[in-house]
C-alpha cells in the first residue's frame, strides 16, 4: 500500500466494521472534518459504562486467546497440505481482486496487489475471520451504550424544560428562560458528543492495534483519515469473505 505519513493529524475519523457512519454522522454531519476539542470536565459518560466494559473485557480475553492461537498455529509446518492451501489463497486473492475492482478509483490506487495478496494469505488462517468479528460486536456494544448515554442527555434536556413550565405561569418569563435553556442545552450536547466521539476514537485505536498484533497487513493505529478509509475497505473485504465458503475441491 502506498501508505501516507503515518503522522497523527487533527481530524478524527471511526474506523467501523460496516460502511455505516450513521452513528457518528447523528452526532456531527461533518464528522470527517472534525478538530480535536477537549470535552468539558464536568461531563461524564462513565455512567453505566461498567456493563460496557464488562461485555468488550470478555470479547477482548476471547480474541486475545484467539491471537495467541493464530501464533502457535503461525508456527506449524508451513508445507503441510500445501495444495489445500494453494487452492484456498487462490480462492481468496480471487475475490479479493474482485472487491478491489468494485473501489473508487483512488482507492485502488491506493491498495496494491502486494496488500491484497498478504490479506490473502493472512486469510487462510479462519481465526482472522474469529477475530474481526468480536472486533464488530465490542463496537455493536460500544455504539449501542453511548446512542443510550446521548439519549439519556436529551431526556434531561427535556425534563428540565418541562419543570420550568410547570413553575412559570407568565408566558414572556417563560420564553425567555426556554431560550436560555436552549443555548445551555445546546452546549451541553456538543461536549457531550465530542466526549462520545472521543471514547470512540479510543476504540478505534484498540481495533487497529488488535489487528496489526494479529499481523493483518495495512493495519496500524493512526489517525490519518485517508488510512483509515483504506482499513475501513479492507475490514469490509475480510467480513465478505468471511461469508463465502470455500471448496476446496471444486476446479
Amino acid at each position: 500500500m502506498n501508505s501516507t505519513s503515518r503522522r497523527p493529524s487533527n481530524i478524527r475519523i471511526s474506523l467501523t466494521l460496516t460502511k455505516s457512519l450513521t452513528f457518528h454522522t447523528k452526532f456531527h454531519p461533518q464528522f470527517g472534518h472534525l478538530s480535536v476539542i477537549q470535552p468539558a470536565k464536568d461531563l461524564s459518560i462513565k455512567e453505566g459504562m461498567e456493563n460496557e466494559e464488562e461485555i468488550t473485557g470478555e470479547i477482548n480475553a476471547e480474541i486475545s486467546t484467539a491471537t495467541d492461537q493464530l501464533a502457535v498455529e503461525t508456527n506449524e509446518d508451513p508445507y503441510h497440505n500445501q495444495e489445500y492451501l494453494q487452492r484456498k489463497l487462490y480462492f481468496l486473492l480471487e475475490h479479493l481482486k474482485k472487491m478491489h475492482a468494485n473501489l473508487p478509483e483512488q482507492y485502488q490506487m491506493r491498495i496494491s496487489f502486494e496488500l491484497l495478496a498478504g490479506l490473502a494469505n493472512t486469510l487462510l488462517n479462519d481465526t482472522i475471520f474469529e477475530i474481526v468479528k468480536g472486533l464488530m460486536e465490542i463496537q455493536h456494544v460500544t455504539e449501542t451504550h453511548l446512542m443510550q448515554v446521548r439519549e439519556k442527555v436529551e431526556n434531561d434536556h427535556q425534563l428540565e424544560v418541562k419543570q420550568w413550565e410547570s413553575k412559570i405561569q407568565d408566558p414572556e418569563e417563560l420564553e425567555h428562560i426556554v431560550a436560555l435553556m436552549k443555548i445551555k442545552h445546546g452546549k451541553n450536547m456538543k461536549e457531550t458528543d465530542m466526549k462520545l466521539v472521543l471514547h470512540l476514537d479510543q476504540k478505534v485505536k484498540d481495533q487497529q492495534s488488535t489487528l496489526e498484533k494479529a499481523g493483518v497487513p495495512g493495519f496500524y493505529t493512526t489517525d490519518n483519515p485517508k488510512e483509515i478509509k483504506i482499513q475501513m475497505y479492507l475490514l469490509d473485504f475480510i467480513l465478505r469473505l468471511s461469508r463465502l465458503k470455500f471448496e476446496p475441491n471444486s476446479r
